[in-house]
């Protein structure tokens, strides 16, 4: 397909394609002239996946490059191409190491990881280093210095539903055909998906709110 076509079937600009391939975010079709150069499915794919990084998740073109470049690193296998893609994506500050919060914070989520028995890529032993984990400290740091519940039998019950939600983000990521779709779908995925969650929550939320609180 020419870049009109890539165009229109994106639904993004051909100016914004073009930036796309200048800044290596998207790789060059095969050229069939001098001026012209033909596209393919592949590039259309990968296109959806940088409009989701950029314009739906906001991640910055930096960013967005460092996680497609993880993505094409054959010499890992779907399950580190997918870890070294997420490690990449905007994960939020890091935990402020100065304040006594912190440390109790860790502790929380230690323990909280060691009784649902998940190893977050890690050996027995040694330190959870995940950008999710450094989300997940500050966050149970913040809990404990405002009086809220954040004790890990407190936390377990998020973690559980978060297993069963992870089951499904695979399955849908198993729809796709091949390793590289898979991969992509699962970025993807983990940037769209996640205001679905946040909306989904808050109605559930109210709609269990009306059952305890509303009127009868």
């Amino acid at each position: 397909m020419r870049l009109a076509e890539l165009s229109a079937r994106s639904g993004v600009s051909t100016a914004t394609i073009k930036y796309y391939l200048r800044e290596g975010l998207l790789h060059p079709g095969r050229l069939i002239t001098a001026t012209q150069a033909e596209y393919d499915e592949e590039h259309l794919r990968r296109l959806r996946l940088v409009r989701a990084l950029i314009q739906v998740g906001r991640i910055p073109v930096n960013s967005a490059r460092e996680v497609l470049a993880a993505l094409q690193d054959e010499d890992l296998d779907r399950n580190r191409r997918l870890g070294t893609a997420v490690w990449a994506l905007p994960h939020g500050p890091a935990p402020d190491e100065t304040h006594p919060a912190t440390e109790a914070a860790r502790r929380g989520a230690d323990a909280l990881l060691d009784r649902l028995g998940w190893s977050c890529g890690r050996s027995p032993g040694e330190p959870v280093t995940a950008p999710a984990y450094g989300m997940l400290v500050p966050a149970i740091a913040a809990l404990s210095r405002l009086g809220y519940p954040c004790a890990v039998d407190d936390l377990e019950p998020y973690a559980r539903a978060m297993e069963r939600i992870a089951v499904t983000d695979l399955d849908l990521v198993d729809r796709y055909e091949t390793p590289d779709e898979q991969v992509e779908a699962a970025v993807a995925l983990t940037v769209l998906y996640e205001p679905v969650l946040l909306s989904l929550r808050r109605l559930a939320e109210a709609e269990e709110s009306g059952r305890r609180f509303g009127a009868r």
